[in-house]
């Protein structure tokens, strides 16, 4: 099963959680469950929500700063994916010699629940929301974690599922290195985040393998056959498990592909009924969610899930918010919400997605982005850009020779107002920034949220 034995890290003493976020909270109140002495810190403000769920749990906390001195006395710590190994408190804690993990190393010590772990530089999300809602609608007991939803941790303290979905990101991969996943998912790897991984993608691409480090000879590896930086990695990074490619562009034995008909087929082993679908028939459409479906649909297999429950999600199921999310059709123009898109390939998936004469939104802080493989895309479907955000140089040099308007904006209301006034009748309005959203707005969800307004008001 999916749990690590108890005695890779302390399992009593004096343990601090760094950031009091959903994972950090879930983190100290699973601690705290088993006995741990606990103590969180959060350099910024607490949001009131938490700052409650410590209080109530009786968890000592602090904001706005850390203590090293009483840090530093800890015999175990859970820090947040969000501060960077290279940040001094964390140095000191290395150097110290003092465990530093994850909240989801951390909690997998304490569930034998069978562990479904997705990672990938996009589809994450869609990919963990499908096969959750196909796991769900087929009765299993099964718990949604990691990067959305619930903390892991604190479903492991007060919940009791069978089966946890888990999206992992690469942060999260950095800080785990005794947990197991059950079934290992790499979507695909395209540059992100680069500026945490020294500005060198063998970095990032190795955080990313790090999702199949421990796995066994009875465990599954999902991947895609078409992803070039994940076929690169794959000969550097060895796994004992069951490979379970999937692809678009040939007929496997195991695995999942598209036959003649555009059928996904899908065949695992030691099981007799192969799955078969028509693309046509799926709820999410466009290239990129066939793969989705195949990577859900493998790992439904693995579950020993009936074909028939698997159709039935995969035809109905709904996509999350803020990802290629239709928000209105206003004069004959359609306005679509992809504020997830926070790198430079999301937003290539998303231009792929819709035929030509798209106004696209983008703009934000730049990761150091290269832009290089929208350029095909944008001379071909794009006919204006509306650049939000701080970082607009760039997108504007990337750019200038691609397509005939390139516009600056003020604020999301300003870049809707401009956009609708060059989109005509068959247009499409489409917000996917390729860029994070911490200049104007405190995350995604919010940019999403100031753009829908911003449409409804038109």
């Amino acid at each position: 099963m999916g749990n690590i034995a108890h005695t890779y890290y302390p399992q009593s003493g004096f343990l601090v959680v760094l950031g009091a976020g959903e994972s950090g909270v879930g983190a100290a109140i699973l601690a705290k469950d088993k006995g741990f002495d606990v103590f969180v810190s959060d350099k910024g403000a607490i949001a009131t929500a938490y700052k409650e769920q410590l209080l109530a749990e009786g968890v000592a906390f602090e904001e706005l700063q850390h203590s090293e001195e009483r840090i530093m006395q800890a015999n175990l710590v859970v820090k947040s994916p969000g501060i960077p190994e290279r940040a001094p408190l964390i140095q000191a804690l290395r150097g110290a010699n003092v465990p530093v993990i994850s909240e989801i190393e951390f909690a997998a010590q304490y569930t034998d629940a069978k562990l479904y772990c997705i990672t990938g530089s996009n589809g994450k999300s869609t990919t963990t929301m499908l096969t959750y809602a196909i796991f769900q609608n087929a009765g299993v007991n099964v718990g949604l974690a990691g990067n959305i939803g619930k903390s892991f941790a604190l479903q492991v303290a007060r919940s009791n599922f069978d089966v946890y979905v888990l999206e992992i990101s690469s942060f999260m991969l950095d800080d785990m290195y005794h947990f197991r996943a059950d079934v290992a998912v790499i979507l695909n790897i395209t540059p992100d985040h680069l500026d945490r991984y020294d500005y060198k993608l063998e970095n990032y691409v190795a955080s990313k393998f790090r999702m199949v480090q421990n796995q066994t000879a009875n465990d599954y590896f999902i991947y895609c056959l078409d992803d070039e930086e994940t076929m690169k990695g794959l000969p550097l990074h060895p796994t004992k498990a069951i490979h379970l490619p999937f692809t678009q562009n040939e007929v496997l034995a195991l695995g999942a592909y598209l036959d003649e008909e555009r059928n996904i087929v899908i065949n695992i082993p030691n099981q007799k009924e192969v799955f078969t679908m028509n693309i046509e028939e799926l709820s999410l459409q466009g290239k990129h969610n066939v793969f989705n479906n195949m990577a859900s649909g493998l790992m439904a297999k693995a579950q020993e899930l009936r074909n028939q429950a698997m159709k039935e999600s995969m035809e109905s199921y709904v996509n999350i918010s803020h990802r290629l999310e239709h928000v209105a059709f206003i004069g004959g123009v359609n306005y679509i919400n992809d504020s997830k898109a926070t790198n430079v390939n999301s937003v290539w998936y998303a231009l792929e997605s819709f035929s030509s004469d798209i106004v696209l939104i983008m703009g934000g802080v730049d990761k150091g982005n290269d832009y290089e493989m929208l350029r095909d895309l944008v001379r071909a479907k794009v006919k204006a850009i509306v650049c939000i955000g701080t970082d607009t140089l760039r997108i504007n040099e990337s750019f200038e020779d691609d397509t005939d308007v390139i516009v600056n904006s003020s604020s999301m209301q300003d870049a809707v107002e401009i956009a609708s006034y060059l989109a005509t009748k068959g247009d499409t309005v489409l917000l996917s920034p390729a860029c994070a959203s911490f200049d104007w707005f405190k995350n995604y969800e919010e940019r999403g949220d100031k753009f829908k307004e911003a449409v409804m008001a038109l």
